[in-house]
């Protein structure tokens, strides 16, 4: 089985094809990052546009990469929610287009759950139950892999995510954009126990998230001083930030593969690429005596590998067809009477 995915959720232009045993044969990523520079963040309407312009190229390099003709696929997985509406819309249409000329079967594929699927795609004798942290500019979520494959939602953030604190902390510290690897890279030069910023409902039972206090600790630093930090103190302030952000989402990970019974944890989402806390999940772990499978860097940011492989995985268990499906920026979250939510399509 052959699966051509497509991904245009956010800013990042991305095509792969992918086999039936999760071997990648290409995978494509065009970044817009020069056309949102300008404005410190990513602006959807330029989003949108971009996707137009280099969805075709992406598409086509991904089958010639692969070297495969649209014919010699079995179908195609393409991102439908959440993320930005206008970007989405673009892959989606794509992937209708593309049905219509070829008669492949289309799946639609939910964003968070492809980036549930990195982790199996990262780690093929990985076997359910194992506890998911997936950390994106969007998205902070803690989920438990059930034995069945059903992803059900222990905790979430209730504001901001820890992407996108990250993402304001460097606009706050001048740190450019995109703000993420500006971060690791200061941070990485800085001093961690510099100031103790707070960590936001480290204490607090269950396995929720919070970051928004934590943006309000930094600006009000900020905005006490009299004078220009210079770029030692930067360093320092952003690796005090981080350090408190990654242990907030180490601690409730370890935290929730204890106190449901599983020994292994997955990291997944663009912040997975993040070096402190890759390495301080990892020492953690070890700590612990849990397992822990953490992708390769590309495979945390936005790609269409892992879309790919979730079409895959649908299309063997007819889930999900061709029914006339259209884009969606949000996704549903539910809480359960067991205290765990589901997230629901």
């Amino acid at each position: 089985m052959l699966i051509l995915g497509i991904e245009t959720s956010c800013d990042d232009t991305c095509a792969a094809v992918v086999s039936k045993r999760d071997t990648i044969l290409s995978s494509i990523v065009s970044s817009q990052h020069g056309a949102h520079e300008a404005y410190r963040g990513v602006v959807p309407e330029i989003a949108a546009r971009e996707h137009i312009r280099l969805v075709g190229p992406v598409v086509r390099t991904a089958l010639e990469k692969a070297d495969l003709y649209l014919e010699d696929l079995d179908g195609i997985a393409v991102t439908n929610r959440p993320g930005l509406i206008g970007s989405l819309l673009v892959g989606v249409s794509v992937a209708k287009g593309l049905h219509l000329a070829s008669g492949l079967p289309v799946v639609p594929v939910n964003h968070l759950h492809a980036h549930i699927r990195s982790i199996p795609l990262s780690n093929a004798d990985l076997n359910p139950p194992y506890v998911i942290l997936l950390v994106s500019g969007g998205h902070t979520i803690l989920f438990r892999v059930n034995a069945d494959s059903e992803a059900c939602v222990l905790g979430s953030t209730r504001d901001d995510a820890a992407g996108e604190a990250l993402d304001k902390a460097a606009n706050l510290l001048g740190l450019g954009y995109p703000g993420g690897p500006a971060m690791d890279s200061a941070a990485s030069a800085g001093d961690p126990h510099y100031i103790g910023f707070p960590r936001p409902m480290l204490k607090t039972p269950g396995f929720d998230f919070s970051f928004s206090g934590l943006k309000t600790a930094l600006a009000v630093h900020l905005a006490e001083r009299r004078t220009t930090p210079s770029k030692e103190e930067i360093n320092n302030l952003a690796a005090s930030y981080l350090e408190a952000v990654v242990d907030v989402l180490v601690e409730k990970a370890v935290s929730a593969a204890v106190e449901t019974g599983v020994n292994e944890i997955g990291l997944a989402g663009g912040v997975a690429a993040n070096s402190r806390l890759r390495s301080r999940l990892t020492e953690e772990c070890d700590a612990q005596e849990l397992s822990v499978t953490i992708p390769p860097k590309e495979l945390c940011t936005d790609n269409a590998a892992m879309v790919a492989s979730l079409g895959t995985w649908m299309l063997e268990r007819e889930t999900s067809t061709w029914n006339g499906f259209d884009a969606s920026a949000t996704c549903r979250i539910e809480r359960c009477r067991t205290s765990e939510s589901r997230i629901r399509k």
